[in-house]
């Protein structure tokens, strides 16, 4: 396969980050605000009627938090320490929502302190807990959903409860002090069928019912997650079609009766803006007669690739070396058997690519530097500037 580099950036903003990387040492990141900025507006006019709370884990660094804080979006936080960074840039606790359904109850009273009234929960438990530690708080329950099979980056199984579990707990917290919310629900990180949220959308919709039929209790949000794409490989509609055919569901199973709705976008924000920079270390072949290369470069799983596990996420992969493509396998440079980025799935790259080529991974801007390790093997996490 042959990667063209205007499916993914325009030639200029990649010239600007290229001349940015010419005088660095690899791997590193680079990321291009402007392209958030517009990533930002695109997504408040396909969904007018929701409130953005970005997904923090995608990408904490203070350039984002910025950007993102001055355009008005709300957060969605995973940690005390996620917390405290959106906190000391200016964020108001009635921006935030703690989304983490599995936190420790000191945490929890910590959130509180600090004047953070929204927390997600899906477990008996934990709903406890916020009675406890955050009284009269608002909750919202998150609910398994379908999708595994169409989501590059399926959320399954960890998180969210059955319908009937929600509804029961929905229940208890009111009996607990606290305030019933809303749901939540998420269909699976890079979320290629929009199907499932449909599907998702008809299950709240039957839990709204129920709980105000039964239990007298009306609920006022649905946290739809996150869940749209980014430009990766494996091809995926608009932004745009995700927002007509997601707001055509609401319509049908609420009518004019829209209750509060949230986003928690990450990927499709963050991830287009960034070109992971990397070299070359190795290219070799296991015996004289293989018939594929392996090529060794200097960022793996373990410095900001860890989504090509089970090669789920597959980034487009540009070089400056043209000419006959042969497929490779492609691996990192730690001594871990499991640093091989993409095996069974072949990226074609350049007869002619040597050691000291540069590699630049296309639409790296989320979770790459959030998931960097510190020090393994010795290597530093991932550097990463913003331009």
């Amino acid at each position: 396969m042959s990667i063209k580099l205007e499916d993914y950036f325009d030639r200029e903003t990649f010239n600007r980050i290229k001349d940015r990387a010419d005088n660095h040492e690899t791997p590193f990141l680079v990321v291009d605000l402007k392209t958030i900025d517009r990533a930002y507006d695109e997504l408040v006019e396909g969904f007018p009627f929701g409130k953005i709370y970005y997904a923090v884990k995608a990408n904490p660094s203070n350039e984002v938090l910025s950007l993102l804080k001055n355009k008005g979006s709300n957060f969605d936080i995973a940690s005390i320490y996620e917390l405290e960074k959106v906190l000391a840039l200016g964020v108001k606790p009635e921006q935030i929502s703690f989304g983490n359904t599995i936190k420790k109850s000191r945490h929890i009273r910590a959130f509180y302190e600090k004047g953070v009234r929204m927390y997600a929960t899906d477990s008996e438990a934990d709903l406890r807990n916020i009675a406890k530690a955050a009284p009269g708080s608002k909750i919202y329950v998150r609910i398994l959903t379908e999708g595994s099979t169409t989501a590059d980056w399926p959320l399954s199984r960890k998180f969210g409860c059955q319908t009937d579990m929600a509804m029961d707990l929905l229940v208890l917290a009111r009996e607990l002090g606290l305030d019933p919310y809303g749901i939540s629900f998420h269909v699976g990180s890079q979320q290629r069928d929009i199907g499932a949220w449909d599907a998702a959308i008809g299950k709240v919709k039957v839990i709204f019912e129920r709980l105000k039929e039964e239990d007298g209790i009306v609920l006022k949000m649905i946290n739809m997650g996150g869940g749209f794409p980014a430009n990766y490989i494996t091809k995926t509609n608009t932004l745009q079609t995700y927002a007509e055919e997601i707001t055509r569901f609401l319509q049908e199973d609420f009518g004019d009766d829209l209750p509060e709705i949230i986003l928690e976008p990450g990927r499709s924000l963050i991830a287009n803006a960034g070109i992971l920079v990397s070299e070359v270390v190795l290219v070799s072949r296991k015996s004289h007669t293989a018939l594929e290369r392996w090529v060794y470069t200097d960022v793996g799983k373990f410095s900001g690739l860890i989504e090509t596990m089970d090669e789920s996420i597959k980034f487009p992969i540009w070089t400056d070396k043209q000419g006959e493509l042969e497929e490779a396998v492609i691996a990192g440079p730690t001594c871990d058997s499991a640093d091989i980025m993409y095996e069974n799935y072949k990226y074609g790259l350049p007869l002619n690519l040597a050691i000291g080529d540069r590699m630049y991974w296309l639409s790296t801007g989320a979770y790459t530097t959030s998931y960097s390790a510190i020090e393994f093997n010795g290597f530093p996490p991932l550097e990463a500037f913003y331009i």
